[in-house]
């Protein structure tokens, strides 16, 4: 399924980490398809090589599409990879979207150390080093304008019954520290934006639920769609901020939730039809 790029990115070089699925993936298919030159990242080398393959399938007259290694809880690997695109004319556009939920994770009690520390260091640390680089690479390249947009979660806003304490409080530092630095680099004409999906269907949510009805209707009954959300959906408005059509949105905690955050009651009868992703 060929799509022919349509422009919004037109001249824009992209990074995407965490590239390799899920909102990634989805994100580097649509930035390709509007033009950008994106470097996707991934911890995962041959996961990497596959989303390439599927981006190469899906936009063929992508402008440049590249790979790069990185472990976004290493500076060293954040820098080298921002700087990459130091020869295509420096970065434009990045996407701190790299990021984990472990097992272990659990409430205050529960959570161990080990476990604290390790989602820190990718979901906070690895966005912090995403947008210093992204920062120094901006000015370094003299751009008027450029967008960091950080993957935070409707869970640094809503609380749950079902903890995973680690990450929430991690999610929660994303929006704090994306709101300072929009403030910090506004004049600038450097954007941040935290982008906040509800929980979605991916292949990880969907083998953690499996056919445990009672634990997936827990979940799913809050959202008034009465289903999960798509990773497309959430690209969508990745590229809507990556853009010049959001010139005038900085600082924003960007929730793509379907409504459940804004839920009471919900609705009765049968959950709305999802868009396909286009990895499938």
């Amino acid at each position: 399924m060929a799509t022919a790029p349509r422009g919004r990115l037109q001249g824009k070089n992209a990074i995407i980490t965490g590239a390799a699925g899920g909102i990634g993936l989805e994100t580097t298919i649509l930035f390709a398809r509007e033009g950008a030159s994106v470097l996707m990242a991934d911890i995962s080398e041959q996961a990497l090589a596959k989303a390439l393959e599927k981006v190469k399938e899906i936009v063929p007259d992508a402008t440049r599409v590249e790979t790069v290694k990185c472990d976004v809880s290493k500076e060293a690997d954040v820098q080298a990879m921002v700087e990459r695109q130091d020869s295509w004319g420096g970065t434009d556009v990045i996407f701190n979207n790299a990021g984990i939920m472990h097992a272990d994770d659990a409430d205050a009690i529960d959570t161990p150390d080990k476990i604290w520390d390790l989602t820190h260091n990718i979901n906070v640390k690895g966005v912090w080093y995403g947008s210093k680089h992204a920062v120094l690479s901006f000015r370094r390249h003299k751009k008027t304008k450029g967008s960091v947009i950080n993957t935070a979660s409707v869970v640094a806003l809503v609380g749950s019954a079902t903890p995973q304490l680690a990450y929430t409080a991690s999610k929660g530092a994303v929006l704090a520290m994306t709101r300072e630095l929009a403030i910090v680099h506004a004049r600038e004409g450097f954007r941040f934006n935290a982008l906040c999906p509800a929980p979605l269907n991916t292949p990880l949510l969907q083998d953690w639920l499996g056919d445990d009805q009672a634990k997936r209707y827990r979940r799913e009954v809050h959202f008034p769609t009465g289903r999960f959300g798509e990773a497309i959906e959430q690209a969508h408005a990745v590229v809507f901020l990556a853009s010049d059509e959001s010139s005038f949105v900085n600082g924003t905690d960007f929730v793509v939730d379907g409504g459940m955050s804004k839920a009471y009651v919900t609705p009765e009868g049968p959950a709305t039809v999802p868009p396909k992703n286009l990895a499938k």
